[in-house]
């Protein structure tokens, strides 16, 4: 696939990113030195939250968003984890409650107080113990309110519900137990009722999470994959790693078909892990490289060729982690569609990076209805197997019967009116 494809008509050929101005970033920032692949960093409207170096167990800091500038070294922490932190993640449906995993093998999650910290926060509101070994990732399911994902270095993913009394919970609601090493990605479709993972063992998988079979599996020996990540409604996956001759690599999958992959795009030679995000309101795929300084951007379609490179916002900056804002929380009035947070070890810095698409003002057609704050379903609903459809067609089967009983009620009115008219009319002649 050329690197300069003929010209397309697109209104994203000319995103461009824009680095915060020095006072807008976050300096003096004790940036954890793991060598774990993950974010280290996840951002919500209200919070910034940054897995940091701690002695004596884990910690991160939350910041509030508003606070830029140089960090207090004496400023609080969130650090009740025996081990280092590996991963921490908002609750998508509270900014008020993040989760975080640890070394130590357990899940904690927190409750942020809305006013500053003034001291070190060590009380977590609820911790999950069942892992054998350390605990690599976290994921809040997209659509059912307080269901988490965990996934251990024992090569099991856990399904908790949170939405119980107990401050310590010893039982995931489910176990999946198909990985046969560690797992390296997780990654949900749209409604959550799919689940994609990577593993050490390079295969992909697409589950059935409530059921814990695996429904599709990929044995291609062409890409060993590191990340997969759903792209929206498209019934596709993405997945990054390394060719057969160990140039860093995108694929792209039909997610019923893992046998061949659709696509296959050589980048570099680079050996840093390539972390993909997806933006689902413009189709647009971003590739950020751990330990470079530029961020690759794409375009998606259903139709070939499915992949269409746009630019690159390129930085002399290696990034450590990166975190992304929930488009709730973008700047519309600057036709902002995406913004990052870059951790730059070797300064000590958070960097945010915002994609512009260069229009005068706001304007509807590149911000179509996007993911709000407010769970489709309950924790119980899903799993008991019901679907955001499901639920969308039993809101719209219910809807239906008001508007049937508001007839009638208008029907009934209606024959009372006529009644009355009739009986004034009799009293009137007689």
């Amino acid at each position: 696939m050329s690197w300069h494809p003929q010209y397309r008509s697109s209104k994203f050929r000319h995103v461009f990113g824009k680095p915060a101005s020095k006072e807008n970033c976050y300096d003096s920032v004790p940036i954890t030195r793991s060598v774990h692949d993950n974010h280290f960093c996840a951002v919500n409207p209200h919070f910034i939250a940054v897995v940091t170096e701690c002695a004596g167990g884990g910690a991160f800091l939350v910041i509030p968003l508003h606070q830029t500038g140089k960090l207090d070294p004496h400023y609080p922490k969130v650090c009740g984890h025996r081990g280092n932190v590996l991963d921490v993640k908002w609750n998508p449906f509270d900014d008020f409650e993040i989760a975080s995993c640890s070394e130590d093998a357990t899940i904690k999650i927190w409750s942020i107080p809305k006013q500053l910290l003034t001291r070190n926060l060590t009380a977590c509101r609820k911790e999950l113990v069942g892992h054998a070994r350390r605990v690599g990732l976290v994921e809040w399911h997209p659509t059912a309110a307080d269901i988490l994902f965990s996934a251990g270095y024992d090569y099991k993913v856990m399904i908790w519900n949170l939405d119980t009394k107990e401050s310590v919970i010893t039982s995931p609601m489910r176990t999946i137990s198909c990985h046969q090493d560690v797992i390296l990605s997780m990654s949900f479709n749209t409604n959550g009722s799919l689940l994609a993972t990577t593993c050490k063992d390079r295969k992909i998988r697409v589950i059935d999470p409530r059921a814990g079979t695996v429904l599709q599996e990929a044995n291609y020996k062409g890409h060993r994959a590191s990340k997969v990540l759903f792209l929206g409604n498209l019934k596709k996956l993405m997945s990054t790693g390394t060719s057969r001759w160990n140039n860093r690599q995108v694929a792209l999958w039909d997610q019923d078909d893992l046998s061949v992959p659709l696509l296959e795009e050589d980048l570099d030679g680079s050996s840093g892990v390539l972390f993909p995000f997806y933006d689902a309101d413009t189709s647009m795929l971003y590739v950020v490289g751990k330990g470079d300084g530029n961020i690759r951007y794409y375009e998606v379609s259903a139709n070939k060729p499915h992949l269409s490179y746009l630019t690159e916002y390129r930085s002399y900056n290696p990034q450590k982690g990166i975190g992304v804002m929930p488009k709730r929380g973008l700047d519309v009035s600057s036709c902002e569609i995406f913004r990052f947070y870059k951790l730059i070890t070797t300064k000590s810095l958070i960097e945010p990076i915002s994609m512009i698409v260069p229009r005068r003002s706001y304007q509807e057609d590149i911000y179509p209805p996007t993911a709000g704050a407010q769970p489709s379903l309950t924790a119980q609903e899903w799993l008991s197997g019901m679907n955001l459809l499901q639920m969308f067609y039993r809101q719209q089967e219910e809807i239906r019967r008001l508007r049937e009983l508001l007839t009638q009620r208008e029907v009934q009115a209606k024959q009372l009116e006529l009644e009355i008219k009739n009986l004034r009319m009799g009293s009137e002649q007689l």
